[in-house]
């Protein structure tokens, strides 16, 4: 029964005592000793259940134990087991243990990484870790990080700081003037481009019917042949690793012809981005450091905990100028200031467990995580096509496009795959067929995970062919 107490007296009294965090750490652990052996999706029970939590706001305090033992008996049996080895839906990622260990000790931190002043530490590591993914992707020495909380919000900021740069060879202070009765500013892009890329170009203000296209091809990558005379008002993104097929697109040739012009050129890497850290990969992104920005997920390929994403850019002042805040307030410092390079102030320090998935790999750990994904997903495509599925996608990453040879039948095929929830894909319209997509992004995957998930494509088929 709720009561009402001394609260500050109670919290102090939780602090001295550790038994709440004693309680979670056991909870902890006995989900993550069970996360590889209990189903990918949670059960309709377990769904179900989650009605416990349908309360009006209580107008007393509660249990600290009671709260913590409600997640853990209701809340764990409805989680996605995104951590384990067969999820193989959105492009999620594992999350590394040593990773997780050291986002716990952060939690505990509870870093404010806006400022040098507010947390030195979230300082440090995240010009380390700036240093670090410049070296991992062979970018230019001058290229800044700003670590911001996915792939999206780092397209933001990599096209504001090209809208920013274009605007201001124009001579048009776009900070001060807006877009009223600016000059025009040109974006181009293909038509397999994620999602997100239109939606930060329509929030930036560019409008997606603005947008110019280009054709692609059958992998989903840019006709370089086919890509429109640039200009030194265009912005140009392409993708490293379609969010469907995984092609990548033809980095050199292109991005050449865009320096050439003077242009722009952005490149999404959410995911495929991380292919320059395999050696047998890394011939997809040839030529990348010669863009001017590049947005890609830690907590995708890299396997660092969620929410983790870096916008990089090598025009420092227009990343920053394009993301400016001022306040008498404000102590900058000498060192790292982090609100600097992104739209955010007050931030969680992602810096912290990004270093320590970084320091715990090293560059071999590195090139085992992301070329070991490959080969999951090269296996995941040939066992397949040995038991007459059809793969409609070259295989160069890390993603699996799978067809049962009708729509009808493959649309069957997935329900009873899902439903049966030894692993766990979601589906995809590719080439004007519907299509099983399979996302393979975690170090826990083991040949082992991929022989059992085929044999329940196999069961879900002869399902879905006599239902």
């Amino acid at each position: 029964m709720a009561e009402k107490i001394n609260l500050s007296e109670n919290m102090f009294s939780q602090i001295r005592e550790k038994e709440i965090f004693i309680r979670a750490k056991d909870h902890a652990f006995d989900y993550i000793d069970n996360i590889f052996k209990r189903n990918v999706y949670p059960t309709e029970q377990a769904i179900e259940n989650l009605v416990i939590f349908d309360e009006k706001f209580p107008d007393l305090s509660c249990s600290p134990k009671l709260i913590i033992d409600l997640m853990h008996e209701y809340g764990s049996p409805a989680t996605v087991s995104i951590t384990g080895g067969r999820y193989f839906g959105f492009v999620n990622g594992g999350v590394i243990p040593t990773s997780l260990a050291a986002k716990l000790l952060a939690d505990f931190w509870d870093q404010n990484s806006v400022l040098y002043v507010t947390s030195p530490i979230a300082s440090k590591l995240e010009s380390v870790v700036e240093k670090w993914l410049v070296d991992i992707f062979r970018l230019p020495e001058n290229t800044v990080a700003g670590f911001v909380s996915g792939t999206s919000s780092a397209t933001l900021c990599g096209l504001a700081a090209a809208r920013y740069r274009m605007f201001s060879r124009l001579g048009w202070d776009f900070n001060a003037k807006g877009f009223i009765n600016a000059p025009k500013i040109r974006i181009i892009t293909g038509s397999h481009e994620h999602s997100t890329v239109f939606k930060m170009i329509s929030i930036l203000g560019f409008g997606k019917d603005n947008t110019e296209i280009v054709n692609t091809d059958c992998q989903g990558k840019i006709v370089p042949g086919e890509i429109p005379d640039l200009d030194e008002s265009t912005i140009l993104i392409l993708q490293a690793g379609n969010v469907n097929s995984g092609s990548f697109d033809e980095f050199d040739e292109i991005c050449e012809k865009a320096n050439r012009a003077n242009a722009w050129v952005h490149i999404d890497g959410a995911f495929g981005l991380w292919a320059a850290g395999s050696e047998k990969l890394k011939y997809l992104t040839k030529g990348i450091e010669k863009a001017n920005s590049w947005s890609v997920d830690c907590h995708k390929t890299l396997n660092a905990p969620y929410d983790s994403g870096i916008i990089l850019c090598k025009d420092k002042d227009a990343l920053i100028s394009s993301l400016q805040n001022v306040g008498s307030y404000i102590i900058l410092s000498n060192e790292r200031d982090g609100m600097l390079y992104t739209p955010e102030m007050s931030r969680r320090a992602r810096s912290i467990e990004l270093w320590a998935a970084l320091k715990y790999l090293g560059r071999d750990g590195l090139d085992e995580l992301i070329t070991g994904l490959h080969k999951r997903a090269v296996q995941f495509a040939n066992e397949l096509k040995e038991n007459e599925f059809e793969i409609l996608n070259d295989v160069v990453f890390n993603q699996v496009l799978v067809s049962c040879g009708t729509d009808n039948l493959t649309k069957k095929t997935l329900k009873f795959i899902q439903e049966m929830r030894v692993c766990w894909c979601g589906s995809a319209q590719w080439l004007d067929k519907f299509v099983i997509r399979i996302s393979v992004c975690s170090w826990a995957t083991t040949q082992d995970d991929i022989a059992e998930s085929v044999r329940s494509f196999v069961r879900a088929r002869k399902m879905a062919m006599i239902n």
